[in-house]
């Protein structure tokens, strides 16, 4: 492969990414795609940045999978109610269910006798068992990709996969591997602590921030390895 091309954190935004893999000319044949999660919620077609996700990785691309996959995962596979109000009310899953075409009143629920929505779509069961059979990191000699971070004691390979999704300050601060971590799940500028810079974080302890925070008005990156190269969409 001629490069590594990561990009993360889409959130239903498929006019942005399919720009942003235009402008990193990607190639399927000589450039290696690597996407680090949350394809889904907030954004307004969620459903087909899963579609096009599906069929990169057909091409050759690897996927990861992001913590809103696992909340989407649990709201639509369990009848826990603190798991579908959190990702529908709280965290965006409302917009995922409508780029299915579901309307608000079919996906209400009562606030005094919870019972979960029946949503019958057959696209849906087929993302839904696409992202559940998602990666959660992928460690090559020199990087390691994965969509929040990793603990900075624990061996990846005995690491809770939902500390891959979730994790922020204690990995930002308390890595120290060899390895390169890339991973999103943070915006940027909040690791710059500049709410205006929404440029790739590269971490002076081997860790490189790309989620741009491009759903509340910042930008989708795509970082080419091994330049450290930027590519981005506003």
């Amino acid at each position: 492969m001629k490069r590594t091309l990561v990009i993360s954190d889409i959130h239903g935004q498929l006019e942005k990414f399919e720009k942003l893999l235009a402008e990193a000319d990607y190639d399927p044949e000589i450039d290696q795609l690597i996407l680090l999660g949350d394809y889904v919620d907030r954004g307004p077609n969620s459903n087909g940045v899963i579609e096009k996700a599906m069929s990169l990785k057909e091409a050759g691309a690897r996927l990861l999978k992001g913590n809103h996959e696992d909340m989407m995962i649990k709201a639509l596979t369990t009848d826990v109610e603190r798991s579908w109000n959190h990702w529908v009310k709280r965290c965006g899953g409302d917009e995922t269910l409508f780029s299915y075409g579901f309307s608000e009143k079919e996906i209400e629920v009562s606030e005094e006798n919870f019972q979960k929505p029946r949503l019958e779509s057959e696209e849906l069961k087929k993302h839904l068992e696409f992202i559940q059979s998602l990666e959660n990191y992928i460690e090559t000699e020199d990087y390691i990709f994965v969509h929040a971070g990793v603990h900075p004691t624990t061996p990846i390979s005995e690491t809770d996969p939902y500390i891959l999704v979730w994790i922020r300050d204690e990995f930002h601060k308390g890595y120290n591997g060899e390895k390169t971590v890339i991973f999103g799940h943070t915006e940027t500028n909040l690791l710059h602590q500049d709410d205006e810079n929404h440029n790739v974080y590269f971490g002076s302890n081997r860790i490189i921030g790309i989620d741009g925070g491009a759903i509340y008005g910042g930008q989708l990156n795509c970082l080419e390895l091994p330049s450290k190269q930027v590519f981005s969409i506003k």
